[in-house]
């Protein structure tokens, strides 16, 4: 039997997320993403993106994406660029 060990080290550490959603979240709903940016895509997609304390707070607005309806498309964790480390540009 193989056994998976998943790192849960950062589980309670605040982390930037990008949450992408099938369809346009109308703006009534700014609220409840308290916190987050709201972006609309030409693609007809709805890009949830901003900090987000720890595992339990994701799962809480996961939650609240399925509650809505709308399909959603993917989860990102994505780092901020470091104050050490210069950005790339394209």
């Amino acid at each position: 039997m193989n056994d998976i060990h998943i790192s849960t080290s950062d589980q309670d550490e605040p982390g930037r997320y990008e949450i992408r959603l099938k369809g346009h979240l109308d703006d009534r709903w700014a609220d409840w993403f308290a916190g987050l940016s709201i972006t609309w895509e030409d693609s007809g997609e709805t890009l949830l993106t901003g900090p987000v304390a720890d595992q339990a707070a994701l799962h809480g607005l996961l939650r609240r994406v399925r509650d809505l309806g709308l399909p959603l498309v993917s989860v990102l964790r994505v780092e901020p660029v470091s104050a050490h480390r210069p950005a790339v540009n394209p």
